[in-house]
């Protein structure tokens, strides 16, 4: 059997905001945007296109979800985002404007930084040791 994450939910505020924060200032692509009503869409996003788990970005509908945004795991890392290049990722995101909550540092399982996406959910930049 095979089995794999094909995708996770990110709650948002806004479509058009989050998917222009992951798309021009971490270089992510959208896989899909489809309408399924006047108020929802069907949106993905991944890093790459051979990416296999990607994000759907949700739009919150209610207060429980708006209480969500931006700590969706209660100010621990939520996800993370691995490279084979952690310098030129750094520094290209930085340059974009992207908040980076601390200094890169060395870890026994590579080289990392914490930063923070358009709503404050924590994310890690990780090249791994080979």
């Amino acid at each position: 059997m095979t089995r794999k994450i094909g995708a996770l939910t990110l709650v948002v505020k806004d479509y058009d905001e989050a998917i222009s924060f992951y798309v021009k200032k971490l270089g992510f692509i959208r896989i899909e945007d489809t309408k399924l009503s006047d108020t929802k869409r069907w949106v993905l996003i991944a890093p790459s296109e051979d990416s296999e788990t990607q994000i759907l970005l949700a739009r919150a509908d209610g207060k429980n979800q708006e209480e969500t945004i931006g700590n969706q795991t209660g100010g621990r890392v939520f996800l993370f985002l691995y490279t084979n290049d952690f310098w030129k990722d750094y520094n290209l995101m930085k340059d974009k404007g992207v908040t980076f909550l601390e200094e890169p540092r060395l870890e026994v399982y590579g080289t990392v930084a914490v930063f923070e996406d358009l709503y404050g959910n924590k994310w890690d930049l990780i090249e791994p040791k080979t």
